[in-house]
């Protein structure tokens, strides 16, 4: 069979193919005229024509490779996919200087239709492109979490967590289960007054199946369609195109994530038995019916909520940011059980025997407060998190950045640069004290766990 005999079995193929290639040409030879003093592009490794350094894209623990890169090439790497750029930032000099110093120009996101228009991730603040929209959750956002109404929380906190000791206490083999449903069930509280009973509740399972899908659907080059966008007006039954339904069930399972039990807590504000949330706050806040901005302020509303439960829950696919912290954290304690007997020595002589430790015993416990920092740091849960675009042209030590390059900051490195923390692989945390106190000189986890700039997390439980 000939080559265009495949290729006409495949029509979807052959046109993005064609489509691809043209855009990649145009897209460098318009770069070559947007830097007319030929500046350089940072080192790294070679690719070939169109394709880039497609064949060797780092897909399983990308982090060591980009930490391999830099130490060959330098702190600031160069690569592209069919076009497409990407620059690997290996140091915490190198990435302060483009996500906080310069960042208006560094807090954009990669267009991504599959998730964002395809899979309605649109309400995800970590996901979407920089803009007034953005502004616009995040101004709402910071309403319901800055850190002076953070403390109106802490009630729902300590429940939670005096409950999941009760149950760790009965059935220690499901630790695992408990860490799930205890965050799963405080956010809901926070976010909608809704109590989930265990991990089998609805609201969590298609929280989770929606993350599954998304830890599938954000791999970059998982979907033709991220590279050329007007796929997506592909209809389904074209060859090809199966990426359509698994988008649509995709979508269906996000709709119910962000819909339904922000209309279960519009129910419970009509019949006057809501219980106090997130969402019973802003709902009873709402433009009247009818109101020009009702449509809208609703929407962002429901997103805000939507986001405070799948953000904290699951910042980003895969990675289950608080739950795996504490995760991380048992696995710490197995493994370094001297660890855990200083930190009990530490609660037995502040808090006792006779009571449990709460948030006014936060400063008078260094070394807990140390292994806290050590649990972010040790197995960091987000080693490189989502990339940030540039908006402009920019030129950094001597290089040619073009506008659109996804810039991508090596937490894990950064964590682990055994400049900065001796023994980086050992979880130590003695490494954050000095004469019995937190040492403020030792690099901080909390940049790199939470990102950057004005792409800086929120941080619900800290």
């Amino acid at each position: 069979m000939s080559v265009l005999s495949k290729l006409l079995q495949r029509p979807l193929h052959t046109i993005a193919g064609a489509c691809l290639i043209y855009a990649i040409v145009k897209r460098l030879s318009t770069r070559r005229r947007r830097n007319p003093h030929g500046l350089p592009l940072p080192p790294g490794p070679k690719g070939y024509p169109i394709i880039g350094s497609l064949l060797n894209m780092p897909i399983d623990k990308p982090w060591l490779t980009y930490r391999d890169w830099c130490n060959e090439y330098g702190d600031i790497v160069y690569y592209n996919v069919l076009g497409q750029g990407f620059i690997v930032l290996g140091s915490l000099e190198k990435t302060t200087d483009l996500f906080e110093k310069r960042s208006s120009n560094y807090s954009d996101r990669m267009r991504m239709p599959m998730v964002i228009e395809l899979m309605g991730w649109d309400y995800n603040m970590g996901l979407l492109p920089y803009g007034s929209w953005w502004r616009r959750h995040r101004r709402d956002f910071h309403h319901h979490f800055h850190a002076g109404i953070t403390p109106k929380y802490k009630p729902i906190q300590v429940e939670e967590t005096h409950a999941f000791l009760k149950r760790l206490l009965v059935t220690p083999d499901d630790f695992l289960l408990h860490i799930r449903h205890t965050f799963g069930s405080t956010i809901m509280r926070i976010a909608y007054g809704i109590t989930i009973r265990d991990t089998t509740d609805p609201y969590v399972t298609q929280l989770e199946k929606a993350l599954y899908g998304l830890a599938e659907a954000a791999v970059p080059g998982a979907f033709l369609v991220d590279f050329i966008p007007a796929l997506k007006y592909v209809p389904s039954w074209f060859p090809g195109a199966s990426f359509q339904k698994k988008a649509a069930a995709w979508r269906q399972i996000n709709h119910d994530v962000e819909v339904k039990p922000f209309e279960y807590v519009k129910e419970q504000v009509r019949a006057g038995t809501a219980v106090p949330s997130l969402s019973s706050y802003a709902i009873e806040r709402l433009p009247e019916l009818g109101h020009p901005l009702r449509e809208q302020e609703e929407t962002i509303a429901r997103h805000i909520a939507a986001q405070a439960y799948a953000g904290s829950y699951f910042l980003f696919p895969g990675a289950d940011t608080t739950v795996s912290t504490v995760q991380t954290f048992f696995l710490a304690m197995t493994l370094y059980p001297e660890v855990m007997k200083k930190a009990q020595m530490e609660l037995d002589a502040v808090v006792g025997s006779h009571r449990l430790p709460g948030f006014s015993d936060r400063d008078s416990l260094p070394y807990i407060n140390a292994m806290v920092k050590e649990s972010m740091r040790w197995q960091l849960v987000l080693p490189l998190a989502v990339g940030h675009m540039a908006t402009e042209d920019d030129v950094y030590n001597g290089y040619f950045i073009p506008k659109g390059t996804v810039v991508i900051g090596n937490g894990w490195a950064i964590l682990h640069d055994p400049e900065a923390f001796t023994e980086p692989d050992e979880y130590i945390p003695e490494r954050y004290l000095k004469n019995g106190k937190l040492n403020p000189t030792v690099r901080d986890p909390n940049t790199a766990a939470f990102g950057y700039g004005r792409r800086f997390g929120a941080r619900f439980f800290c």
